[in-house]
């Protein structure tokens, strides 16, 4: 992301439904993945300033790790309880990866070319039984100026995100769409910023905060998909979400896996 969208999250993470549902959705199956306990490594790969795994340093030891020095500065000043790296993934986090059990990538790989060889990477930098919560944009027919403004490379649909993993040493946990409910909504607001030509909110991007009764109940909406996708990953449910802005996906590593990088 670039300088502008690095702040715009650093002043909207607090407030906006969007951050916050994720948020209580992201704990949810944190929690019903790994039972909480101080002793519990859960590193954020891409964390940008902090939040998602700010937001766990509660119950968990939370490892942040960035290339933008912005994004680690602030993280680092408003999260003091998480250990925050400026660097690149896994080869900057040495031997914290062995002591995980589990891997944040949440909105990350959109931001790389090539998906595939960074989730690879990872995967062999990781024990088995160590899981891997991502989640990426949904949906092509959503693109816009707010994807251009991130960098993002693509959004993604359940045929292309599982390629990412297909032949990996992995197995699948959960995968499902969420942001379900305002899909509607959110596909109106891009569709609007089509015909308008720009972005809808702030900074090249359609974030922007609404009143707080509206924001309050677009977060209880958003976060209230939370307890479809723990059912799923308990077993309790075998319907995941069909359609949405957004996937989901749990993975976990199953056996030893040595990456395999191109010959020069």
């Amino acid at each position: 992301m670039k300088e502008a969208q690095f702040a715009l999250h650093e002043e909207f993470e607090e407030r906006h439904w969007w951050f916050l549902g994720r948020r209580r959705i992201l704990r949810q199956i944190v929690r019903a993945y790994a039972a909480p306990s101080p002793d519990t490594v859960i590193i954020d790969v891409g964390c940008g300033t902090g939040g998602n795994i700010g937001s766990l340093a509660d119950e968990y030891a939370t490892v942040g790790i960035d290339p933008s020095s912005q994004a680690i500065a602030s993280a680092k000043k408003r999260f003091p309880r998480t250990e925050f790296i400026c660097g690149i993934a896994p080869q900057d986090l040495a031997e914290r990866m062995k002591t995980a059990k589990l891997l944040l990538l949440t909105d990350v790989l959109e931001h790389v070319e090539d998906d595939r060889a960074l989730l690879n990477q990872l995967i062999a930098a990781l024990s088995p039984g160590v899981g891997i919560l991502l989640t990426v944009p949904a949906d092509m027919s959503l693109w816009s100026q707010h994807d251009e403004s991130f960098g993002h490379f693509r959004r993604y649909d359940h045929a292309s995100l599982s390629l990412l993993w297909k032949g990996l040493p992995v197995s699948v946990r959960l995968v499902s769409a969420f942001n379900t409910r305002l899909y509607p909504v959110i596909k109106s607001a891009r569709f609007f910023s089509r015909i308008k030509g720009s972005a809808l909110g702030s900074c090249g991007t359609d974030f922007r905060m609404p009143l707080r009764p509206v924001n309050m109940t677009l977060e209880r909406i958003f976060a209230g998909e939370g307890h479809r996708l723990t059912a799923l990953l308990r077993g309790e449910s075998h319907r995941p979400l069909r359609y949405g802005a957004s996937l989901i996906a749990l993975l976990e590593v199953t056996k030893e896996h040595a990456v395999s990088l191109p010959v020069s």
